[in-house]
Formats: structure tokens, sequence, C-alpha cells
């Protein structure tokens, strides 16, 4: 066809060849932005999320505005904001007993709230930067990562009955605790020790350390993930950048791709058989599972600067990522869909 003759048609075969890119690359993009939600007058970083899926509450460790925010996802509007803390960093709701538990890694404690609106219940000294934490709903117990800054704070992994808010075990590690994961039918904790480039492995029934699986792919391991399906463990590492899968069992190593450096935060969609690594570099790296355990990159999401820590929600199918504020634009939490394709 000569397009000098005729330029509506090849206008109209540039719009729908246009359209049809468009659509395709929408496709393979693994999520889509549902909405934002503002936080008027926080300011700094954040750290972990949680979320109350009952009461639609999501629960925001605001780390250097030095709160907790709770937000309304009905109006999506800030319900409370939990003042006078040091650095809240991890978060974890129990439903059983509508408590809201916050670890404070300046205050070297892990407080509970209940109520509406939350109030303080009760706290538990532990040392500086408590931090992550994951729950056992089998026994009742939370598993919590503090210490590690000096010989006085030694790093620790904190087993912490929660019906009577009391330490039961205090478990020694090298160095300071970061993310930690559950298998709950294997009855096992996993704990990501960074400086050692190890993971720690813990008996939920005898709450002692069985194992200690050293990285060789690549080091300062923080997040990870755990994949009951395939038995794989997901560990994001950040030197050099890569996500390694180690099988669940053994320990060994049995798959690693680059991604992207400074990972923070690691999850698993069993659903769409998907990782979803969010990395301090601004961005969210997906990687798709095939039934060999290969891992193969998605699109990456592109998201903002400090965008570190996120939450995502398997019943909702909802990546719930902290956006600080930044350049005159108010903190916010943005929210994304995942796509299936």
């Amino acid at each position: 066809m000569d397009e000098r003759k005729h330029p509506m048609k090849s206008l109209i075969l540039f719009c729908l060849l246009a359209g049809s890119l468009a659509a395709e690359s929408q496709a393979l993009a693994p999520f889509a932005l549902n909405r934002a939600i503002p936080l008027p007058g926080v300011v700094g970083r954040f750290d972990h999320l949680a979320i109350d899926l009952a009461g639609s509450r999501l629960f925001i460790a605001a780390t250097g505005n030095h709160s907790v925010e709770v937000i309304d996802l009905k109006t999506d509007k800030t319900r409370q904001s939990i003042a006078g803390l040091g650095k809240p960093h991890g978060l974890a709701w129990i439903p059983e007993t509508a408590s809201l538990y916050v670890a404070d890694g300046t205050l070297g404690e892990l407080r509970v709230y209940r109520g509406t609106p939350l109030k303080l219940a009760g706290t538990l000294k532990l040392s500086d930067d408590a931090d992550d934490m994951v729950y056992d709903d089998a026994h009742r117990l939370l598993f919590v990562g503090h210490g590690g800054s000096d010989a006085a704070n030694s790093a620790r992994i904190a087993v912490v009955d929660t019906e009577h808010l009391s330490l039961i075990a205090n478990l020694a590690v090298t160095s300071h605790p970061e993310a930690l994961d559950i298998d709950p039918i294997g009855r096992r904790v996993f704990a990501n020790i960074a400086e050692s480039n190890e993971v720690a492995v813990i008996d939920t029934d005898s709450k002692a350390i069985t194992a200690h699986w050293k990285l060789t792919a690549a080091a300062d391991n923080v997040p990870l993930a755990f994949d009951a399906a395939r038995r794989l463990l997901y560990v994001a590492c950040r030197t050099p950048g890569a996500l390694v899968a180690l099988d669940s069992v053994t320990g060994i190593e049995v798959a690693s791709v680059p991604a992207a450096g400074q990972a923070d935060d690691l999850f698993y969609d069993s659903s769409l058989g998907r990782v979803y690594l969010i990395s301090g570099a601004s961005e969210v790296n997906t990687f798709q599972m095939d039934a060999a355990g290969r891992m193969r990159p998605l699109q990456v999401l592109q998201t903002s600067v400090g965008a570190k820590t996120a939450l995502f929600v398997p019943s909702q199918n909802l990546l719930y990522v902290g956006v600080p504020g930044a350049d005159g634009h108010p903190a916010e939490i943005r929210v994304y869909a995942t796509n299936a394709h």
C-alpha cells in the first residue's frame, strides 16, 4: 500500500498496532496500580506492615515518624496514629486475640495493643534493634529478632508466649536477625542472619536452633519467603543482588538469579507461583516459578525512591507498598493488584 495515497489507512493501522502493543505490555506486567492511600503529615521511612482482614485495617510501621499508622481500608483514611514510639519495625496482628504486636528497635521492647481505638496493653523488654517477627499460631508463640549491636546486646531470637506476654526462650545467633518466616507444617522458623551469610532454622516444638545453612551464591541476605508446595526457601541477597532458592529440607542452594540490590522485603504468591522482591532501588522484581523450580524474571515494577518495604495479602491479591514523602509529595501507600497471565 502506498502510504502517501492512503494516509488515513496508515493512521488506522498505526493505532491498531500501538493498541496491540500496549495491551501486550499490560498483559506482561505482573502488577497494575489499584489506588494510592495518602498519609498526610507522616514523615520518614517505613518498615513492616500488617493487616487486620476482618476489621479492614492496615497497620504501618512509620519508623521515621516514630509511630504506627492505622488505616481504615474502607475509606482509605487514617483511623489512628499510635505515637510516642522510638523505631517501630516488626508488626504482627493476631486475629484470635485482636492484638497488635509492635517490635520497637529504639525502646528495645515488644509492645502489645488492644481495643478500639488501640491502646497499650503490655510490654516485654528485649534489647536494641527489636525487628522482624513471625507468629506460630499452633503454639501461640511469637519469634522476634533483636539485638546484635554490641557485646552487651548480643543477637537473639526471642520466643514469646503471647498468652502471658512472657519470654520462654532467647536463642543466641551470630549477628542481628533480619527477616523471619515460618513453615507451619514442618514446625520450623527460618531466620536470615545477614552478617554471617546464613539461615538459622528453629524447631518450634523444641524451641531450639537445629541447623545453620551457609550461603555461597551471594551474601548479605536480608528478606526471605517460604514456598510450601515446592519445599523451597527463597532468600534475597544484596551482595551481589540475587534471589537464591534453597531446598527447605537440606538447605542446599538449588537455583540463583540476578535481582535488584538493596532487597528489603520478599513474598511468595502461591496462587500464581511467583516471588515478589521489594527493593530500595525503587522497584519490585517479580519471578515466575516453573514446575522444575526455575525462576523466570517478569517485567519490573518501578515504584519510588525509598519504597523498600511492603505487604502482600494473598486473599486480596494485593501488594501494599510504603512510599515515603519526597520532593513535596506526601507519603502514601501504593496498592497494586496482581495480574495473572
